[in-house]
């Protein structure tokens, strides 16, 4: 067959970073995800689709809470809805033993009716409307104060609906990680807190049961967790102290990053990551050593998303063209772009081919389908030659990729979920017209 022709060009050789082994070699295909063929999932789901494992997803739950359970007694999950909110999703987690962590209404009505109990989801978040709030006090669930305003509104709703609150505070303060994350909850070291807490503890019917904290996001310090775990162990022994009010958890909020790689980063997330091991190491150790009885240690909640479900995720993706820019650098276009890779924005997602190519490879930008010029997946990655039609499959991306993906030219694709016996689920269908219309409503005068 007639090789086909490709004009010739002076670049300089890049074999990627050194480790221990020699040079890296991210070249080989990736034909199949958990034993089901690529060019199958593309037949049967179109391209792009999203493919999620969930035999990943429950290897990552069970080692997440391994590492915690091993070094502390009383440990509990609550999936992060906001990461991933996917029913089909949300119910392996639940099956696993997860509770519910939520940040607005939907989400709050999404866990019930997953099937989780009141008492185990857990509202964060600034915006709770009232009729939520109101829900979450007779569903008996944990909401988590973010402000004074919603503190006073719970005082008045607990009082008019003559209900009892069980509610905790959200803190912020200082951990040595800047910047500080001091938009959400009600800060430490000026004071804020206890004050929340006092008021909280006069209410007639507030129940103050735990603390809350979230330090931020993608953290690589494990000291910045150890800080805040001590801080909150202070406040819980001043609230038993002065106010002869035990707490029953301490809820140490998500954050951990996975082991993508950052946009700049010098050398790649699986090399520079700490593990959940590590995190866990920090966290549990200073809690055993802030002062609490045995008997009187409180429930240590952790909120995590990413960290769980960022390496269960694939986007396979076909290519659609490829040209040389003015400058010579070769171009690859392919049809997903940022509207459904929003973390695109700060990964350098690791991309593979799915099928073997030549050992010819060549610096490329990855250009998505967006009429934009900011639609750029990939600003520099060394890749084999492409040919249109042929499949990538980009990594790490189970995390808020299908939360926050838009739909922008371009309607959002199917999701597909492999299950334990190596059989794959649609669990969510690709748009089409008639849903993206469905909400709109054309005035009479503009029908004829």
């Amino acid at each position: 067959m007639k090789q086909k022709y490709e004009r010739p060009t002076i670049r300089k050789m890049n074999t990627g970073l050194m480790n221990k082994f020699g040079t890296r070699t991210d070249f080989d295909p990736v034909e199949s995800i958990d034993g089901v063929a690529v060019k199958d999932l593309v037949e049967q789901y179109g391209s792009p689709v999203f493919v999620l494992s969930e035999k990943q997803i429950r290897r990552n739950y069970q080692a997440a809470l391994r590492s915690f359970k091993t070094r502390y007694p009383k440990v509990q999950f609550a999936w992060s809805y906001k990461t991933n909110y996917l029913n089909a999703v949300c119910k392996v987690f639940h099956q696993e033993g997860s509770w519910a962590e939520v940040v607005s209404g939907f989400e709050y009505h999404k866990a019930l009716g997953n099937g989780v109990a009141g008492h185990q989801i857990i509202f964060n978040g600034p915006d709770k409307k009232e009729a939520d709030l109101i829900l979450a006090i007779e569903n008996h669930s944990l909401i988590h104060i973010d402000h004074f305003d919603e503190l006073y509104l719970l005082i008045q709703l607990t009082e008019r609906i003559n209900k009892t609150a069980k509610v905790a505070i959200r803190v912020n303060f200082d951990t040595g990680v800047y910047p500080i994350w001091d938009r959400f909850g009600f800060n430490y070291e000026n004071g804020q807190a206890w004050t929340a807490i006092n008021k909280i503890a006069k209410a007639n019917k507030m129940e103050l049961v735990g603390l809350h904290c979230h330090i931020g996001t993608f953290m690589l310090s494990t000291a910045a967790y150890a800080v805040a775990a001590a801080k909150l162990c202070q406040l819980a022994l001043k609230c038993k102290n002065e106010l002869q009010n035990p707490l029953q958890y301490l809820d140490l909020g998500g954050g951990f990053p996975s082991t993508n790689t950052l946009k700049g980063a010098y050398l790649p997330g699986v090399d520079t990551v700490p593990s959940v091991e590590d995190f866990a190491e920090a966290i549990t150790n200073t809690i055993l050593e802030a002062g609490f009885a045995t008997n009187e240690l409180p429930l240590l909640i952790l909120e995590s998303g990413r960290v769980l479900i960022d390496d269960a995720g694939y986007l396979i993706g076909s290519v659609l063209a490829n040209k040389r820019l003015s400058d010579g650098r070769r171009a690859t276009i392919f049809d997903f772009g940022i509207n459904i890779l929003f973390t695109s924005n700060w990964y350098d997602h690791k991309i593979s081919v799915a099928k073997e190519s030549g050992q010819y490879t060549e610096e490329t930008v990855l250009f998505g389908p967006l009429c934009m010029n900011i639609d750029v997946i990939r600003e520099s990655i060394m890749l084999p030659l492409l040919e249109r039609g042929d499949q990538v499959v980009v990594h790490k991306v189970g995390a808020y990729n299908m939360t926050q993906w838009m739909q922008f030219i371009n309607m959002r694709p199917a999701v597909v979920l492999i299950d334990q016996q190596v059989k794959s689920h649609l669990i969510r269908k690709p748009e089409n017209l008639d849903y993206l219309e469905m909400m709109e409503v054309v005035p009479d005068y503009l029908k004829t």
